[in-house]
């Protein structure tokens, strides 16, 4: 259940960075879905790949260049994903700064929710 949750939101991120940030396109919500699973998928395997590659510039940036990398990701989905398209790099470095904050926000109001559930449960 929590994947799909995940899921969705990772989903809705993406539709809603597509619709905010020019340069962004996606043709529909299935669109999003799978772009949605397949950054997710790429945050999981590629990018802790890409952070330890990086680290020296990540370290001397005082961490800003983490935003490069998750720019570095979203195209990397927006190559893989056809109706998915980033035109440029400003494009991707604002639409995974959307993407992050909006993600950020969603997990955050769900697993506050799913704690609710928890504490309910308990005897």
């Amino acid at each position: 259940m929590r994947f799909l949750v995940r899921l969705v939101v990772n989903a809705a991120a993406v539709f809603l960075a597509a619709n905010l940030v020019p340069g962004i396109a996606v043709t529909g919500f299935g669109i999003a879905l799978l772009a949605g699973l397949l950054l997710g998928l790429v945050n999981a395997v590629i990018k802790p790949i890409l952070f330890v590659l990086t680290l020296p510039f990540t370290i001397v940036t005082l961490g800003l260049f983490i935003f490069v990398v998750n720019a570095i990701c979203l195209a990397l989905v927006a190559w893989l994903v056809p109706g998915f398209t980033i035109s440029g790099f400003w494009a991707a470095l604002f639409g995974a700064i959307v993407i992050s904050l909006v993600s950020w926000l969603l997990n955050a109001v769900v697993s506050d929710d799913d704690r609710r559930e928890m504490r309910r449960a308990r005897p």
